[in-house]
């Protein structure tokens, strides 16, 4: 009798596969050789330089002109990502503004856009608007040798499958989002080829922001809370996103701390966001803006003080049931939380020193954290899209070689 066969490797889909690798690889150390690299992804250095060739006529990589002798033998020629060529465009939709973000290879944050503007009106006009910014970045990005190899929209509120669920925030219910955003894109460019757009939840944009462009050493499984108009969580379990079985994992702003509380936009009481979002945070402690509440803080204005202790207190009773549920390394805050935290702080820790079962959290103040600069959503965002041009760099090559 016959035994099934494996189906072969087709010989295309392996070399695809390892330009992937190889690409990745240059891509993580920002710097390496052809032997390191062969030294790291276990095929052999001809293997190797074969690939790394075929990323420098692509243009993916680049070489330096520099020599680096960090293993046996002769000083190589150092290999890193390359500056121009495929970027990822991220555009993050928030209440208050719409952020524009190009990221090339390299991780750099090349062009940047954030235009303030109340978004709580009907969602073709904003997104036509985030899609008229976004034509005027790439416009600039043309000029810079850099091409979109994609588009992903960070939005508030419950995002799957391109639509917008839901967004009490912007009014939003069941928007395409992902086909209104690309077809008005596809309108202001009507030569260039139209873009793929992908969408998720900016708090999820904001987790991956860090993750991948976070301090090198930060953890790998944490928790993820984005303060803005509302209150953004993202949680990520060794280095992915739990996304739930239907991709709302993450909605802390409105788990309910006070059943009693006030009426909170979703049609619930007492959510995390009616005492910790920015608009809640700003009225009880009579400041117009973030940096106002900051300076009343620092001042020691008792209204404020007061509001921060509150919103600290009912962050710590939230964030203590999810660190109970899920045992976080970290609760990574980020959005306006990093600008307030001296006075955050205080209770947060209290409630979770309290709260926490294991009894663990005391023992490490680093485990509450400020987002690490420049890790927003849009930037995550472009992190999508680059994830994909690292997963298939074949899938992104230019029609003509690049030298």
């Amino acid at each position: 009798m016959n035994q099934p066969t494996e189906p072969k490797a087709d010989k295309s889909g392996v070399r695809r596969h390892n330009l992937s690798l190889v690409l990745r690889t240059v891509h993580e150390a920002g710097e390496t050789t052809r032997a390191a690299v062969a030294a790291r992804v276990g095929l052999t250095r001809p293997a190797v330089s074969s690939l790394v060739e075929q990323l420098l006529d692509l243009g993916f990589l680049v070489e330096s002109g520099k020599t680096f002798s960090g293993q046996a033998g002769r000083p190589g020629t150092v290999l890193k990502p390359a500056g121009t060529g495929p970027a990822g465009l991220g555009v993050e939709i928030n209440v208050a503004y719409v952020s524009v973000c190009l990221v090339d290879l390299t991780g750099t944050d090349r062009i940047r856009r954030t235009v303030r503007v109340d978004n709580r009106a009907a969602a073709p006009d904003v997104l036509a608007r985030a899609a008229g910014i976004a034509a005027e970045a790439l416009t600039e990005a043309e000029a810079l040798g850099l091409g979109p190899a994609g588009a992903a929209l960070a939005l508030p509120g419950l995002v799957s499958g391109g639509t917008v669920r839901q967004a009490p925030n912007l009014g939003w219910h069941d928007t395409p989002a992902e086909r209104l955003f690309g077809d008005a894109l596809a309108a202001l460019r009507p030569i260039a080829p139209p873009l793929a757009v992908a969408s998720d939840n900016e708090a999820n944009m904001a987790a991956l922001a860090e993750l991948r462009f976070g301090a090198a050493d930060g953890p790998r499984t944490f928790l993820h809370l984005t303060g803005e108009t509302g209150v953004g969580g993202a949680v990520v379990v060794h280095g992915e996103l739990l996304r739930g079985a239907h991709g709302f994992a993450g909605e802390i702003g409105h788990l309910v701390v006070d059943a009693e509380g006030p009426r909170c936009r979703c049609g619930s009481r007492g959510c995390l966001e009616q005492y910790a979002g920015q608009a809640a945070l700003l009225d009880a402690a009579g400041a117009d803006t973030v940096d106002d509440l900051a300076a009343r803080a620092e001042r020691a204005e008792p209204r404020a003080l007061a509001a921060l202790g509150e919103a600290g207190r009912m962050l710590g009773r939230a964030l203590s049931g999810a660190v109970n549920l899920l045992d976080p390394e970290a609760v990574v805050l980020g959005g306006i939380y990093p600008r307030l935290l001296p006075w955050l702080a205080p209770a947060v820790t209290a409630e979770l020193a309290e709260r926490v079962v294991s009894g663990l959290w005391p023992a490490d103040a680093a485990r509450l954290r400020a987002a690490s600069p420049a890790t927003d959503a849009a930037r995550g965002a472009a992190a999508l899209v680059l994830h994909d041009v690292l997963a298939d760099p074949l899938a992104h090559a230019p029609a003509v070689p690049a030298r």
